[in-house]
């Protein structure tokens, strides 16, 4: 499903070099549950977002279903995203001059979905947002917003879902309600997941946890990750 190679970022600021991530290896298989982990700075949404890719790695191959998007220009890279991939951010992303229900709508109507408003409040229904599809965002809650976000990543049945800081935006209760629903809609739609967090129960609940360190990359056990 996921398969990186030799992965390496490099980012140049005047005469300075940063190597963010180096020489990093593994794959992910189809259906499988991973967290990202790492201090604040260490690449973890870098790497995230290289291996959507919404962003160029500086060296290294990273396929999505045997695909090589390392050697793809956007327009390429778009096209597998629209095809294989959701992604649910931190910050929600959603338009804010569109309504809950049009925010789901959208990628359903770019691929050409047949039904795309019953798809989409179908979504919002499975998220508890039966009567919220009419709303902006600018009304709707954090908790909300994210719900949203995540039936709109959802709505297309993604082959593979990533998520950064998928909670990191909400308090407590709210952020359980989201992994909860995270987690479920994953089971049923039997996606993997991918996702970057720096909560340890949240890493437990996956099924393998990789840990960014100095740029580079050690897996453990959720349950020693959980430890740590």
């Amino acid at each position: 499903m996921i398969r990186v190679n030799n992965l390496c970022k490099t980012v140049v600021t005047g005469e300075q070099q940063l190597d963010i991530l180096r020489g990093i290896s593994f794959e992910i298989k189809a259906g499988e549950s991973v967290a990202i982990v790492g201090a604040s700075g260490a690449g973890k949404s870098t790497l995230l977002g290289l291996l959507a890719g919404l962003d160029n790695a500086s060296s290294g191959d990273i396929f999505l279903h045997e695909q090589n998007i390392s050697k793809m220009n956007e327009d390429e890279r778009a096209a597998v995203r629209a095809r294989y991939v959701g992604f649910v951010f931190q910050s929600f992303q959603l338009l804010p001059g569109m309504t809950a229900l049009e925010n789901v709508m959208l990628p359903l109507e770019l691929t050409g979905h047949r039904s795309p408003a019953a798809a989409a409040q179908t979504y919002l229904d499975k998220v508890g947002l039966s009567d919220r599809g009419g709303h902006y965002p600018r009304v709707l809650s954090g908790g909300e917003q994210q719900r949203v976000a995540l039936a709109r990543a959802f709505a297309v049945n993604p082959n593979i879902l990533f998520a950064d800081e998928p909670t990191g935006n909400l308090d407590e209760h709210t952020g359980q309600r989201i992994v909860d629903l995270l987690f479920e809609l994953n089971s049923q739609s039997q996606t993997t997941l991918v996702l970057v967090t720096h909560e340890a129960s949240l890493a437990a609940r996956c099924e393998r946890v990789l840990t960014i360190h100095d740029g580079q990359l050690h897996e453990h056990s959720s349950v020693e990750s959980a430890a740590l």
